[in-house]
């Protein structure tokens, strides 16, 4: 009887997940935001990404909690938000904080949910809201459709994330939905320079991220185009470990 050994290639760059645009910061509540972007630098999709994030006072540890991707599935060459809050009085204590994530390689699946229009605008009581509509350009029904929006400030930082579900939040074949983010504490809202969003659903992957490379964004449009890619599935996990310090 023939064997053959069973392969996993991967590309040269084994690579890389890394953490981005991160930062910490207070709002106006008392609560401590810690957020950033997970950039995913293999060839296939990762999925099941988990943050672990210990915080520190000096060099004392104030505590390690986990939080998780705004996406299900991250697709080859692409970002996605990740945001943990902390309340209390360990809030206050901390002054640096850690990585370390957890992924693993996850089933393909193809990338149609289309933001097909955006407008970013403030009401009259300084609250950002994005607004705009999405398409399912799948052959099948879209379920439990989301809208992620990631804002930066002018150091190009994530300044804040927002999710969001259409209405209504399923899709038939070529059918549109409207979407509604908002963002209400004034701290945050005021340093946002820029934005991104991306669309997934239960049956379809995000596309990739839309940079709108505007500074005012006092309102403002957006056409997105996805891409149509399949890879082979595989199934591995993997620890990486990014710090601050």
């Amino acid at each position: 009887m023939l064997i053959l050994p069973l392969v996993f290639w991967f590309s040269d760059a084994w690579a890389e997940i890394s953490v981005d645009n991160h930062q910490q910061f207070f709002t106006n509540d008392g609560a401590l935001h810690i957020v950033g972007e997970i950039q995913n630098q293999f060839d296939v999709p990762l999925n099941q990404v988990d943050i672990h994030i210990t915080m520190y006072s000096g060099n004392e540890v104030v505590d390690t909690l986990s939080t998780n991707l705004l996406v299900n599935t991250i697709m080859p060459g692409m970002k996605a938000p990740f945001e943990l809050v902390v309340l209390g009085q360990n809030a206050k204590m901390v002054d640096n904080y850690s990585f370390e994530t957890e992924y693993k390689i996850g089933q393909p699946k193809s990338q149609v949910i289309d933001v097909t229009q955006s407008e970013i605008s403030r009401d009259n009581f300084g609250n950002l809201m994005i607004t705009g509509t999405v398409v399912n350009r799948g052959e099948f029904t879209a379920n439990a459709i989301s809208v992620v929006a990631t804002l930066y400030d002018e150091k190009g930082d994530v300044a804040a994330v927002l999710t969001s579900k259409t209405n209504p939040d399923y899709l038939r074949s070529n059918d549109q939905a409207f979407f509604l983010v908002s963002i209400t504490d004034k701290s945050q809202a005021n340093r946002v320079a820029d934005y991104s969003l991306v669309a997934e659903s239960e049956e379809y992957a995000a596309v990739p991220e839309f940079p709108l490379g505007s500074i005012l964004l006092l309102t403002g449009s957006v056409s997105a185009y996805v891409f149509f890619t399949r890879y082979m599935s595989r199934t591995v996990g993997n620890l990486v470990y990014a710090s601050t310090r």
